[in-house]
């Protein structure tokens, strides 16, 4: 289902100083001297479009830094007219929007944990309406589309039309390098809803290091996101906050220089020719899966016909183990990896459950105690 977003295109409100577009600055505002010195500092690379920096900031627990307040709307005023950068700010309140278009703040950001709550969300969309001003909107801590689509939404209904996400990666209990799982699945679908609302990935917040930011901003410019906003700070190894992701300015500018800007689109005649060639191959290969999966469901049917005349149970531990085991094996050695191979059986799996407990529940036996077996 497409997303009907009444939004103008990103260059008619962004200038982009240096391909791709490219927010920047600290974490947080500490000192008048840290964030202006910064602010000259990124100015001077020639890449940055705008100057990021938190004043007011929600942290996890009471006790912590949590911004320096309203009087850092006054230094980033003195930042913007030194350097000519555009300022943005988080807001999670009506007051806080209220005291940062009163003190001329080019660009508001709605954070990850606002975005988790529509009750927030909806206080900052009513003290927007009536206002021309860019807004952007980080995904929630969990991944849940619906709650960043409908973000989204009341922001837009409130008549903000210089609109666009951002991608800062989602919470999630399993351990791994990020601090954020970049879950791209997730930034890719609200894409394939609103092709028209500009994505810009936030390297930072998925990484929580800086030493994997350059492969993260890369991938998102590689899944054709609009840009990318990033920390940075003069001297991170004093920053007040998030100190591991925050990059010097001249390390920052080292990154944007390797980073390549790949089109979104083929542009010669004969670049178009073989790619829709090559497209044409998949679109073939992908009716047949299609076709072979619909064969294999009518398999199960039958299997789960005869299951149910010779009262046995659906699921089969032993057979479900075997099945992983060869597909996995089989698939590593065609150069697929485990994790794809495991998922994609899961998914058919899951479907042959629900296909087997609807023939064994005809009679009207609620089968919702079945489905839990899908993952079993």
């Amino acid at each position: 289902m497409k997303l009907n977003f009444n939004i103008q295109p990103l260059s008619s409100w962004m200038k982009v100083s240096k391909e791709p577009l490219l927010i920047a600055g600290p974490c947080s505002a500490e000192t008048e001297e840290q964030l202006v010195a910064t602010a000259h500092l990124l100015a001077a690379t020639g890449r940055v479009s705008a100057l990021r920096a938190g004043i007011w900031k929600p942290r996890t627990r009471p006790g912590e830094f949590e911004g320096i307040g309203s009087i850092g709307l006054e230094w980033l005023k003195r930042a913007k007219a030194e350097t000519g950068l555009p300022v943005a700010v988080e807001v999670a309140t009506a007051k806080h929007v209220e005291e940062a278009l009163a003190a001329g703040v080019d660009i508001l950001w709605v954070g990850a944990r606002s975005t988790a709550n529509p009750f927030t969300v909806q206080e900052i969309a009513d003290a927007l309406k009536g206002h021309d001003v860019p807004v952007i909107v980080k995904n929630p801590v969990n991944p849940d589309l619906s709650l960043w689509i409908g973000a989204l939404e009341r922001i837009n209904n409130a008549g903000i039309t210089k609109l666009a996400a951002i991608h800062r990666g989602f919470s999630s209990h399993e351990k791994s390098a990020f601090r954020n799982e970049p879950m791209w699945d997730l930034a890719i679908s609200l894409k394939t809803h609103a092709p028209d609302l500009p994505i810009i990935c936030d390297p930072s917040h998925i990484c929580g290091n800086r030493e994997l930011i350059p492969y993260i901003a890369q991938k998102a410019l590689d899944l054709d996101m609009q840009g990318l906003i990033i920390e940075s700070h003069i001297d991170p190894s004093v920053a007040w906050t998030d100190a591991k992701q925050q990059l010097t300015p001249s390390a920052l500018n080292d990154i944007m220089e390797r980073l390549e800007v790949r089109k979104a689109a083929a542009g010669t005649t004969e670049v178009k020719d073989k790619l829709a060639e090559l497209r044409a191959g998949i679109d073939k290969i992908d009716d047949l899966l299609i076709q072979k999966v619909a064969e294999r469901m009518q398999i199960v049917e039958k299997i789960g016909n005869y299951k149910k005349e010779n009262g046995i149970t659906i699921l089969q531990v032993n057979r479900w183990e075997e099945i992983l085991n060869k597909r996995i094996t089989y698939g590593s050695a065609l150069k697929l990896s485990k994790e794809f191979t495991e998922k994609f059986l899961e998914l058919i799996h899951s479907e042959s459950i629900r296909k087997q407990t609807e023939i064994m529940n005809k009679d009207g036996v609620a089968g919702s105690q079945q489905e839990h077996l899908t993952h079993a």
